[in-house]
């Protein structure tokens, strides 16, 4: 989305294709979008996300091109690609739809400050071949207008809704914004902050699991005591660097239930008081690295300290999957694995040994569909 914005503030136009609905194993989420870019002469070029993984993403490009040409919304609905061989289809037996419209400056702007900010934001959109009728909404108050006033009260409601559930979905309402009606369909989007990772100890580990953490799509936070170690140079992925005791840190930062907390000093003086907060909040997933004899001699020290068995039974530790890693970036693989099988639901197994539905539903906080549009 970001990318999206610098080029429209340069004077391109860019296309954005949007997942808008989704039925059975479909491969990508509601939301998911994919921008094609248009060059200084007008030609469509640059594409940027994705909204199928590969399967009609050809197609979807064809349609934002003639949305960069005309400037008409469209929409399109992708299955099976059935007895031709040649038509554009998903192959995992699922489906999408499709909506490619232009995209607007004043309301990715908007979403941008919000992110910036770090408050959850909505975008409202009327699913329509027509001009693009969207609202914006967020705790500070709301702008655009999708057409009368009553329309507007009832699609900022229902994007309140949305926004406060944290979800993403489809609005159905009456052409004046009759709640029993049936008109017109609202894509309401929600765009949360990025979740965060907050490693601790500013080791080699670290440098790569920050990489890896900004690449997943979290706001990463490096924290160690020692000024030497804990550098911006050092760790150019990471969105802040803070020298502080860990501790001291965790307690006065924001942690929410969405929030991993990875802890790879695996030294004491710094590990128990930064477990002892740690247990007792809301983070998500809390992990620690180090030996089994380190970790034998952690959990006795947190008991010592009043930690409960409860508290004690949330700890990761040591954290990661059983890879057979060795080197930093394995050990960092391994690390950043353990957190996407937790946040998916998954079992860490091989998937030719499992059965039923590969994607499986997230329980952290939902991160913006359009956030797969940035640089």
């Amino acid at each position: 989305m970001r990318a999206a914005c610098e080029r429209l503030q340069r004077g391109r136009r860019v296309a954005v294709a949007t997942v808008v609905r989704t039925d059975g194993s479909a491969p990508r989420a509601l939301g998911a979008c994919l921008a094609v870019v248009a060059d200084p002469d007008g030609v469509p070029g640059e594409v940027v996300g994705s909204v199928s993984g590969g399967c009609v993403e050809s197609a979807v490009h064809e349609l934002a091109c003639e949305v960069l040409v005309d400037g008409h919304a469209r929409q399109a609905r992708f299955g099976t690609a059935g007895e031709d061989p040649f038509a554009p289809g998903l192959t995992c037996g699922g489906t999408i739809e499709v909506r490619v419209a232009l995209a607007g400056e004043g309301v990715l702007r908007a979403v941008l400050t919000a992110a910036d900010a770090r408050r959850p934001v909505a975008v409202a959109t009327v699913l329509t071949s027509g001009p693009v009728r969207q609202v914006v909404l967020d705790e500070l108050g709301h702008g655009g207008s999708v057409g009368s006033a009553r329309l507007d009260a009832a699609v900022v409601d229902a994007a309140r809704g949305r926004l406060t559930a944290g979800a993403s979905g489809i609005v159905r309402l009456g052409a004046d914004g009759e709640q029993r009606g049936d008109d017109l369909e609202v894509l309401v989007e929600v765009f949360a902050p990025a979740p965060r990772w907050i490693v601790f100890g500013a080791v080699d580990v670290a440098a790569a699991l920050t990489r890896l953490a900004a690449f997943l799509g979290f706001h990463v936070t490096v924290c160690d005591a020692r000024p030497a170690f804990a550098t911006a140079a050092r760790f150019p992925d990471a969105d802040e660097v803070v020298v502080d005791w860990p501790h001291r840190y965790l307690e006065r930062t924001t942690v929410e239930d969405s929030t991993v907390l990875t802890v790879l000093t695996h030294d004491p003086k710094f590990d128990v008081p930064l477990l002892e907060v740690a247990l007792r909040g809301p983070a998500a997933v809390v992990g620690a690295m180090g030996s089994r004899r380190t970790h034998a001699d952690r959990l006795d020290r947190l008991r010592e300290n009043g930690v409960g068995e409860d508290e004690l039974a949330r700890l990761r530790s040591p954290v990661g999957l059983d890879l057979g890693a060795r080197t930093p970036e394995e050990t960092a693989v391994s690390i950043a694995a353990e957190v996407v099988a937790l946040r998916g639901g998954g079992t860490g197994r091989p998937l030719r040994d499992t059965r039923g539905r590969i994607h499986h539903e997230q329980f952290a906080t939902v991160v913006a569909g359009a956030a797969e549009v940035c640089a």
